[in-house]
């Protein structure tokens, strides 16, 4: 008699795994499609590379997301799993663009899934140093370096021509206003929409008022394919890809907590051990090639889990689905134009909320962190302190060499690097851990639960 088939591996009819999956599509849709945007409005992209970038993606995302769920080979914990450009690793990527050049930021990414792929065999050594403290604390300091990049898509630069101009601010604020009326008013899944119909109103309102042209949206041809290496040949830099590479490892603890919770959320057990490592080579493989098409570094994404407790539909086939409808999305080129005639202060709006919501993530994180510790107070208020200097005043350390400046002035990094070494100062030297590994990895799915 065969064993009974896991919810999880269930397969269901072809119209209702793909409607699923075209629901958790729709929910993940705003990540890409803002990442791109503040990279483009960063970066002051013209709009045929920016529609480029978003199909592509729309494409890796799709990729990923078949990765992760259908589990080929040694890559993909067979779970169901999106994936998305990640918030903090784009900020990096910037960071890296603006002072170095596009080619050199593509080379950081390329370099950071190879250390991936190198370390990985060492990180469950390296876990335990990064517990809820060190991951809450670095959160915190990500999420407020995101709300900053998504008021600068507001605002424009400080000093340029147009800052802080009232009818920007003006978008901006009905967008966030139209998110939260939608939360208020909406509920189940549509609610869980209510940034990606914020997105879609704001622009319906700019429209009304002038402020968007659908020439570019109407023009050119119906199907597409991403072009590879849109800044040119990568420039493989260690010391400009330094914070990336440091933040990979702090990825990895995020990646095993979103593994353990997602297995929770559909009721399966499953070996860390094994299973960890595959969604990592999952993230990396993805990571290698998006870098190869001049996207930020490719992260497994919680967000569906929401949508797989709201459902009850844990199939991994259902997320599966979910990636070829991105993939098909990814080779459309006149939904990419459509999104990408999207105002800058729509995106922006909606964008604050969002990132917003990672530095809340934080706080939650910290609230399981025993703060009331003395130690674990000082570990985390040094940690905001040199992390988010450079983010509240930019150029502090224009004074240093441009080697040393460039770790310094990645607040992500610095604050990630202070958390960590503290804690091992605290909790490691001299005295047994009571934080062990294990202990980070459960406390990172209690975590992960809460957010979902």
């Amino acid at each position: 008699m065969s064993s009974p088939v896991h919810p999880v591996d269930e397969s269901r009819p072809l119209g209702r795994i793909l409607l699923f999956g075209v629901q958790h599509v729709l929910v993940m849709a705003a990540t890409p499609i803002s990442a791109i945007f503040l990279m483009s409005a960063t970066l002051r992209l013209s709009p045929g590379l920016t529609v480029d970038l978003l199909s592509a993606a729309l494409l890796l995302s799709g990729i990923g997301s078949l990765v992760q769920s259908l589990g080929p080979w040694k890559f993909g914990p067979r779970l169901p799993f999106v994936m998305l450009p990640g918030g903090a690793p784009l900020v990096l990527f910037l960071s890296i663009a603006q002072q170095h050049g596009l080619r050199t930021a593509t080379g950081a990414v390329l370099l950071t899934a190879a250390f991936t792929f190198l370390v990985l065999p060492l990180f469950a050594r390296l876990l335990r140093f990064f517990p809820p403290l060190v991951i809450g604390t670095m959160i915190v300091i990500v999420g407020v370096n995101l709300v900053k990049v998504g008021a600068l898509l507001v605002t424009g630069q400080p000093g340029t021509p147009g800052f802080a101009d009232p009818a920007r601010l003006g978008l901006a604020f009905a967008t966030i206003a139209l998110i939260v009326v939608f939360t208020r008013l909406l509920r189940g899944v549509l609610r869980q929409l209510a940034v990606l119909l914020g997105l879609a109103a704001g622009t319906a309102l700019a429209f009304a008022l002038g402020q968007v042209h659908l020439g570019a949206a109407l023009s050119g041809q119906l199907i597409g394919v991403p072009g590879p290496l849109p800044f040119g040949a990568p420039v493989f830099d260690l010391l400009a890809a330094l914070p990336l590479m440091l933040y990979s490892l702090a990825s990895m603890a995020e990646a095993t907590g979103q593994t353990v919770i997602n297995a929770e959320a559909v009721g399966k057990d499953i070996d860390v051990r094994a299973d960890v490592p595959r969604t990592v080579r999952g993230d990396a493989l993805t990571s290698l090639l998006g870098g190869c098409f001049g996207l930020p570094l490719m992260v497994t994404s919680g967000e569906n889990i929401g949508i797989v407790r709201v459902t009850g539909v844990r199939s991994r086939y259902v997320t599966a689905a979910a990636g070829v409808v991105l993939v098909v999305l990814g080779f459309l080129t006149p939904v990419a134009r459509a999104i990408s005639v999207m105002p800058p202060a729509v995106v922006g709006g909606a964008a604050m909320v969002v990132f917003a919501v990672i530095t809340v993530l934080g706080v939650q994180m910290l609230g399981r962190a025993r703060l009331e510790d003395h130690t674990a107070t000082v570990t985390c208020a040094v940690a905001l302190a040199l992390g988010l200097l450079p983010i509240l005043v930019p150029g502090v350390y224009a004074g240093f060499p441009s080697g040393v400046r460039i770790l310094l002035e990645s607040g992500v990094a610095v604050g990630a690097f202070v958390a960590a070494g503290l804690n091992v100062v605290f909790h490691h030297l001299g005295r047994r851990a009571a934080d062990t590994g294990t202990a980070a990895v459960r406390a990172e799915a209690a975590d992960s639960a809460a957010r979902a």
